[in-house]
C-alpha cells in the first residue's frame, strides 16, 4: 500500500475516505480534467460552484484532490461541495500524489524531492493558465504541508491571494521547537520508506529543511482574511496505534509523539499571529484530518473568508 502522510508523522490507512460530493453551480459549470501548465506539464484541476472569490483548495502531502471530497462520516456534506454551494471551489493533484484507493496522481511527475518553492510554482502556473478557477484574487484553504505552500504563495504573489485558511496547518516552527532528536525523527516519518519508493519512484517527497528555510525568507502575508482550525486530539495514541498494526516503524522514539503534542499548540497559536484580528478555532473535536473528520468547520471557516472578502474586510 502507498504510504500516504496525515502531516505530523507516516501512516498508511489512517482514514477512510467516503466520497461525500456536493451540488456546484450546475454540470455545465463543472470540471475535471488535466490543464496544460508548460513545459510539456499537465496538471490535474477539478472545480465546481459560482461565485467569487475562487477557493482553491490545497491539499496535504501526498494527498490529492479527492482529499476535499471526502468525509469520515458518509451523511456530512465535503469541504468541497460544502464550499460550492456559495462560491466556486477548486482542487488539484500535485505530482506524485496518492488518491484513495491507492490510485496514483493524474498530474505528469516531476523529479522528487521538490521544495515549497517548486509547489508554489506549480500553482502559481495552474491557475495562471486556465479559465476554469476564475481570476484572482483567490482564496486558498490549506491543509497540513499545503499549508506552506499557500502562506509561501501568499508571500510571494501577494496580488492573488485574497483569504486564507489554515487547516492544521504545518509549521516551520516544529524545526525550532521540537527537540533536534525528535524534529530528525519527524523528518524521517515524513520520507517514504524505500518500499513505497521502489512501488512508485515519483512519490511526492519534500524537503523540510529547505522547504522551512524558504517559508522563513518570504515576505510576511499582508493583512487580510485568515481562519486557523488546529486539531485538538493527542497525536501519541495516533503513533502508538500505527506501530501496533504496522502501519509505523516499530523503532520510533517513544518520545515523539508527546513531544509532538507538547509543541503542536504554540506552533498553532503562532499561525494564528500572521495577521491581525485572524480567528483561531482550536476547539475542533478533532485529529489531523479535519477537512475529512470534521467538514463543517472548513465550510463554516471558509465561508467567513469569502463573506469577509466579499465585504472588503481584512479580518474574517
Amino acid at each position: 500500500m502507498w504510504q500516504r502522510v496525515s502531516g505530523w508523522f507516516s501512516a498508511v490507512g489512517v482514514v477512510v475516505l467516503v466520497a461525500a460530493c456536493g451540488t456546484g453551480g450546475g454540470a455545465s459549470e463543472d470540471f475535471a480534467g488535466t490543464v496544460d501548465i508548460g513545459g510539456g506539464r499537465n496538471i490535474y484541476l477539478e472545480c465546481a460552484g459560482t461565485g467569487t472569490p475562487t477557493v482553491v483548495f490545497v491539499s496535504g502531502l501526498r494527498f490529492g484532490a479527492d482529499q476535499w471530497t471526502a468525509t469520515a462520516d458518509p451523511a456530512s456534506t465535503s469541504a468541497f461541495g460544502g464550499a460550492a454551494e456559495f462560491t466556486r471551489v477548486c482542487s488539484y493533484d500535485r505530482p506524485g500524489v496518492v488518491l484513495s484507493g491507492d490510485a496514483l496522481s493524474r498530474s505528469d511527475p516531476v523529479p522528487q524531492p521538490i521544495t515549497t518553492t517548486d509547489a508554489v510554482a506549480d500553482l502559481q502556473s495552474l491557475l495562471g493558465t486556465t479559465d476554469e478557477a476564475g481570476s484572482g484574487p483567490y482564496v486558498l484553504a490549506a491543509h497540513s504541508y499545503g499549508g506552506q505552500i499557500a502562506r509561501l504563495f501568499a508571500g510571494t504573489h501577494p496580488d492573488e491571494v485574497a483569504g486564507l485558511v489554515l487547516i492544521d496547518a504545518q509549521s516551520e516552527e516544529l524545526q525550532t521547537l521540537l527537540p533536534p532528536e525528535q524534529f530528525q525523527e519527524f523528518l524521517r516519518l515524513n520520507t517514504p520508506q524505500q518500499d513505497s519508493l521502489d512501488e512508485y519512484p515519483d512519490l511526492e517527497r519534500v524537503d523540510f529543511e529547505r522547504s522551512f528555510d524558504e517559508i522563513r525568507a518570504a515576505e510576511p502575508i499582508r493583512p487580510m482574511p485568515l481562519v486557523v482550525l488546529s486539531a485538538d486530539r493527542s497525536v501519541a495514541p495516533q503513533i502508538a496505534e500505527g506501530i501496533a498494526n504496522g502501519s509505523l516503524p516499530a523503532d520510533i522514539d517513544p518520545g515523539y509523539g508527546p513531544a509532538l503534542d507538547d509543541v503542536q499548540p504554540k506552533a498553532q497559536e503562532d499561525l494564528a499571529q500572521l495577521v491581525p484580528g485572524a480567528t483561531h478555532v482550536a476547539n475542533t473535536n478533532s485529529g489531523h484530518n479535519i477537512n475529512i473528520e470534521q467538514p463543517q468547520l472548513v465550510i463554516a471557516g471558509v465561508r467567513d473568508v469569502v463573506d469577509a472578502v466579499r465585504d472588503g474586510r481584512t479580518e474574517p
